[in-house]
C-alpha cells in the first residue's frame, strides 16, 4: 500500500496532466509548457508562501517551481483546506477564474486556488501549498512517487 509506484512520463504531452494513485491518494504529474513556466514568477506577490518555507516538500523540491525538474510538477492532487480534488486549469483568464487566471488549480468545494507550482493564493480557505511527494527520475520517460533518490 504505501510502496512507490512507477510512472511513465514518456508520452505526456506539453501542458497535459497524467494521474496516478500512491498510498490511495491522487498524485498529479504536469508537464509544463514554457509559458506555464514563465508565467510562475508573476503570481509571487498573490501567493501565502511563494518561496515554499513550510515543509511540504522536499528539500531538492523547495526553489521556485517546487520540482527536480523544472518541466514537470509532482504533487499530491488533495486540497489542503478539507481534502477535496481540486480540478487542473490550464486555461489563462477563463471568465470563471478571471483575467488575472495564469493557469493552476481550482478547488471547486469551497474555491481554493492554486498555481501550476501548487503554491496556494492568499485570500482562500486552503493554508497552505499543495503537497510534493517524495519522488525521483529513473530516467527520461520515467519517474518513481514515494522514493527518495537523493537518499540512495
Amino acid at each position: 500500500m504505501g510502496a512507490p509506484v512507477q510512472a511513465d512520463i514518456g508520452k505526456l504531452e506539453p501542458g497535459a496532466l497524467l494521474r496516478v494513485e500512491w498510498r490511495g491518494q491522487p498524485v498529479w504529474i504536469v508537464r509544463r509548457t514554457s509559458e506555464m513556466l514563465a508565467a510562475l514568477p508573476g503570481q509571487s506577490r498573490r501567493l501565502v508562501d511563494p518561496d515554499s518555507e513550510v515543509p511540504q516538500q522536499p528539500a531538492y523540491c523547495q526553489n521556485p517551481t517546487r520540482s527536480i525538474k523544472s518541466e514537470y510538477l509532482v504533487a499530491i492532487g488533495i486540497c489542503t483546506h478539507l481534502g477535496c480534488s481540486p480540478t487542473y486549469r490550464p486555461d489563462v483568464a477563463p471568465d470563471d477564474l478571471g483575467p488575472d487566471w495564469k493557469g493552476g488549480f481550482f478547488c471547486p468545494c469551497h474555491g481554493s486556488r492554486f498555481d501550476l507550482a501548487g503554491r496556494v493564493f492568499k485570500n482562500v480557505p486552503a493554508p497552505t501549498n499543495l503537497v510534493i511527494p517524495k519522488h525521483t527520475y529513473l530516467d527520461d520517460n520515467s519517474i518513481l512517487i514515494g522514493e527518495d533518490g537523493q537518499a540512495a
